[in-house]
């Protein structure tokens, strides 16, 4: 635009001497000085016209540039948003392909396998700088759920109204994005809290991100599963509802003092009154280290078409999880705690038998960049990325853990009555878990772990054969 505005005047400027010569000639007549002075008057005139039609290309071009839509490609952004910031959409995916391998008498030949254990394409973003969406299906394991719909208005940074499906406050690790865990699946608490759930959250962070909160309303989901497990998925299946809430406190987030500004603890927790019967009874099976079931509630015998004396949750559920996470430089701990409170009951040739159960379950879990990178607790940046031929093998993670999960001895008493079969239901699980994960890119994540897992119960002749599993996982998570 400028050189446009420089040959508009150097135009004018080539005019005039040829004007002024022209007015010396004819200065002798007065008619001819009239003519000269009404051309360079044109010609002004018309240096006018044309600066003012720069100007307005000028300012068409700016307006142009302010409303622009700006696009970002990167290796972990896919994104199309409006030139102020706020307005956009995202696009994401996560991959996970894995494998198991089952060591000794752990687990049948079958258990052996390569399975998809998540493909989901997301679609994500925020209209007019408050109200947020996320679109998240899964098309692993042969079939198609929903596991996030849902939309978040921003209004304040400490209240942020949440409906859809999303993850209800409760276990740490289950907070966790499935491409931030430090272990291929997660650690035996998460047996005990919900995964997904339909409902309304209130949340929020105070006094500058040292205290978070949520209090919310869901449907109500069995230990460790989600709304689309129910017999009728993704509504409430019963009509007692699911009340939650979790505070967390980082009470030197914003300190100097680096060796806590890392350190994070809370408590989530669960109430739901849930009327089951034998048709729907309301409760889950558990499973081990190595994603093996070893644990469920007696089931009906009946042959017919009406059950008969399954065991059912029948009045409170109420989970408590205390919980923690510490990270300083690329070393990391998470530890959490879950403990569940069942009422459950049974009915075997008309005696109804009922008791409260009291399952839990803890995790100690420490990771370490030996690469030197910074442990957090969601995402990090890797310090190099790797690239064939040239310096740079990306980041390098050690991770180990160990983990139990007990069950009320008291299901299991009662005999041929009990809540729990000991002949196939395990009491108690005791896991230890050793792993290596490489990310060759941020996007990129090869994970290798070892898990074996001791049993009390579970067998006909006493326990449970020690499980010994072999995992494995390519993951693409952008």
């Amino acid at each position: 635009m400028k050189i446009k505005r420089a040959a508009a005047g150097a135009s004018i400027a080539a005019l005039l001497p040829f004007a002024g010569v022209a007015l010396a000639q004819s200065a002798g007549t007065g008619d001819s000085n009239a003519d000269l002075r009404r051309e360079i008057d044109d010609q002004k005139q018309r240096l006018l016209i044309l600066e003012r039609k720069l100007e307005i290309q000028d300012e068409a071009a700016k307006a142009a540039a302010t409303s622009a839509p700006k696009i970002t490609a990167s290796a972990s952004r896919f994104q199309l948003g409006s030139a102020d910031g706020a307005n956009f959409i995202r696009f994401r995916g996560t991959l996970h392909a894995d494998n198991r391998v089952y060591g000794g008498d752990s687990a049948p030949e079958t258990g052996d396998t390569f399975i998809l254990r998540r493909v989901r394409p997301t679609v994500e973003g925020t209209f007019g700088n408050i109200f947020d969406f996320k679109f998240m299906p899964d098309f692993a394991g042969g079939k198609t759920i929903v596991v996030d719909a849902y939309v978040a208005a921003r209004f304040n940074p400490a209240a942020v109204v949440t409906v859809g499906k999303f993850k209800p406050p409760v276990g740490l690790e289950r907070l966790q994005s499935g491409s931030d865990i430090r272990f291929i699946e997660r650690g035996l608490p998460t047996n005990l809290v919900p995964n997904r759930d339909l409902g309304l959250q209130l949340s929020g962070d105070i006094a500058g991100g040292t205290v978070s909160y949520q209090v919310g309303y869901f449907n109500g989901v069995t230990d460790g599963n989600s709304s689309d497990s129910l017999p009728t998925p993704d509504v409430e299946n019963d009509t007692g509802g699911d009340y939650a809430a979790r505070l967390f406190f980082q009470p030197f987030l914003n300190s100097d003092n680096f060796n806590l500004r890392g350190l994070g603890f809370g408590i989530g927790s669960t109430w739901q009154d849930v009327p089951g019967s034998a048709a729907s009874t309301y409760l889950a099976a558990y499973r081990s280290a190595g994603q093996l079931s070893v644990f469920s509630y007696r089931a009906n015998t009946a042959t017919g078409a009406t059950p008969n004396n399954a065991t059912f949750a029948n009045g409170e559920r109420l989970r408590l999880a205390p919980q923690v996470y510490y990270s300083r430089g690329s070393f990391g701990f998470l530890g959490e705690y879950t403990q569940v409170k069942q009422d459950v009951s049974r009915v075997v040739g008309g005696t109804t038998r009922s008791d409260t159960l009291d399952n839990s379950a803890w995790q100690a879990q420490f990771s370490w960049f030996v690469t030197g990178e910074e442990e957090s607790f969601r995402g990090f940046t890797p310090g190099s990325t790797y690239k064939v031929g040239k310096p740079g093998w990306g980041a390098l993670e050690l991770v180990a853990r160990y983990h139990e999960l007990e069950i009320d001895d008291d299901a299991f008493v009662g005999g041929a009555a009990s809540f729990a079969n000991p002949l196939t239901a395990v009491s108690k699980e005791s896991a230890y878990g050793v792993g290596v994960n490489w990310y060759p890119w941020n996007t990129v994540k090869l994970s290798l772990n070892y898990e074996v897992t001791s049993f009390e119960g579970g067998a006909a002749t006493g326990d449970r054969p020690d499980e010994q599993a072999l995992l494995s996982r390519f993951a693409i998570n952008f």
